[in-house]
């Protein structure tokens, strides 16, 4: 019997999911940790391989986001206070990479940091 399973986010180091793995598990819903010891045994390959995806079944997707869009950490400039999106100015904005091409998947660094708004969807 195959389960289907669905992606509520992925995150570069494994102390990033243990917050919102407890919660969830502490709501009655199974999470599975995908690349968790592949980014444990070499963190620096993390962006390589997309991260460490935080997955539940599908049948729990709807109460999962809810969760974890209650929790979830948006990010923050030098002082600490929300980035602000520059469309619909909403404070719920994080971190974004594009993906596009082997090259800044193996060099993250070199791409210019990226913001994607839950809001609006919107990159900037």
């Amino acid at each position: 019997m195959s389960e289907k399973f669905y992606k509520i986010a992925a995150f570069e180091y494994l102390a990033d999911t243990v917050i919102i793995k407890g919660k969830l598990e502490s709501e009655g819903i199974e999470v599975f940790l995908k690349d968790e010891n592949t980014v444990n045994s070499d963190p620096l390959i993390s962006n390589a391989i997309g991260g460490i995806k935080l997955l539940v079944l599908t049948e729990d997707k709807d109460k999962a986001l809810e969760i974890y869009n209650e929790i979830r950490s948006y990010a923050v400039d030098d002082n600490g206070k929300h980035l602000v999106c520059p469309i619909c100015k909403a404070e719920k904005l994080e971190g974004y990479y594009s993906e596009k091409g082997i090259f800044y998947r193996l060099f993250p660094f070199f791409e210019k940091r990226k913001f994607r708004c839950f809001n609006c969807n919107a990159v900037s």
